[in-house]
């Protein structure tokens, strides 16, 4: 038995639709500015702090009770047993010592250029504080985006077994939020910066989607590998042992979110009509192009008193480098162990074909990953 749930004031707003991608009026303007040749594009931060999401989806009232999925379950049991407290586990008397930084200073946009190696050593090691933050915050944002998501997966989704994991799930994303924001609260003296424009037009779309398949691909297939990835990277490289600490909860808990795509897609892309698939492929198309380029971070510039000249200095000389083989080394295995998580999981679940590796190759993404998984 299926219901229809509104949420909102007013049902979804009437489709439109653009190169065979549906997207919500309002979303579409900045949508589909996004560039086709794959090119990075900025978009503005969002600065309010709250927004009301028009969605309708259908609830799928479940009433068998059996295990038809042993997968799923086990799943749901590993979330039982792993889960953890962030007010008692996590010791909160550890002090984050700003003199000696957040993240590894390599991971700052631009290290390594003319513009930043002119930085005197304070400036720099507040450039250090206010872009962990900004990098931080986005994750914070992300994080309080897939509570709601699943939140909403736990009435989509067909079957108990994918209910009651999702349900695990919704507290994952809660206890995320939590530590995420406890420590940039407490530790970083409050520093939340706005959530990105990219990451504000995903969540937009995923919340906004009536069909569960679309926000999980967007969420646990796509989003998830990145983080996965970045909280794998802080956990071994970031200063701060307070924050390797809790990113290394984390992840624990995101490898586990992803497993829920692997084993809940493959037979729902199967199934579905080659508008429905289409309509699929190009979402995972605009989605990988959300999380993975444009993201900028103007403002933790701004704040240690950078000008807009020196501040597109480093947007080009960023680009340059990404273009180049001049990452560090811990960047470039960050970047091949993403790249590689989400061609391998695309192609487990059915969404690695001719038009999706197409696409993935324009953008840098070596689709032949797979195969040496």
């Amino acid at each position: 038995m299926c219901v229809a749930l509104e949420i909102g004031a007013r049902r979804a707003p009437n489709r439109c639709f653009t190169d065979d991608f549906p997207i919500r009026p309002e979303f579409a303007s900045v949508w589909f500015e996004l560039p086709r040749d794959a090119e990075e594009r900025y978009i503005m931060p969002s600065k309010s702090i709250a927004d009301r999401i028009p969605t309708s989806f259908d609830t799928c009232f479940q009433r068998s009770y059996a295990v038809e999925a042993p997968d799923m379950r086990r799943l749901y049991e590993n979330a039982k047993r792993d889960q953890w407290n962030a007010s008692k586990d996590i010791d909160w008397t550890t002090n984050v010592d700003p003199e000696r930084g957040i993240f590894a200073d390599e991971l700052i946009d631009g290290h390594g250029t003319p513009t930043l190696d002119r930085l005197d050593p304070r400036t720099f090691q507040q450039l250090n504080i206010e872009f962990s933050c900004w990098r931080l915050s986005q994750l914070l944002h992300g994080e309080e985006g897939a509570m709601l998501a699943c939140s909403q997966l736990v009435d989509m989704v067909p079957g108990n077994d994918a209910k009651f994991f999702q349900a695990t799930q919704v507290v994952d994303e809660a206890r995320h939020t939590e530590v995420l924001s406890r420590y940039l609260l407490e530790k970083c003296d409050g520093k939340v910066y706005p959530i990105t424009g990219n990451i504000k037009t995903l969540f937009d779309y995923i919340l906004g989607q009536g069909k569960w398949f679309i926000k999980t691909v967007g969420l646990q297939l796509l989003a998830e590998t990145f983080a996965v990835s970045l909280f794998r990277m802080l956990m071994e490289t970031a200063k701060d042992p307070l924050l390797r600490e809790i990113c290394r909860r984390i992840l624990a808990d995101e490898s586990r979110h992803m497993g829920f795509s692997v084993l809940s897609l493959p037979d729902e892309i199967r199934g579905l009509s080659s508008g429905d698939l289409h309509e699929l492929e190009d979402f995972t198309r605009e989605a990988l192009i959300l999380i993975m380029k444009g993201q900028f971070p103007v403002e933790a510039y701004e704040a240690v008193g950078m000008g807009a000249a020196e501040i597109e200095e480093i947007r080009h000389a960023r680009k340059q480098i990404a273009l180049g083989s001049e990452y560090a080394l811990f960047r470039k295995l960050f970047r091949r162990e993403m790249h590689q998580t989400v061609v391998t999981n695309m192609q487990k679940v059915g969404l690695l074909n001719e038009r999706t590796s197409s696409f993935m190759r324009e953008m840098g993404i070596d689709t032949n990953l797979a195969a040496a998984a």
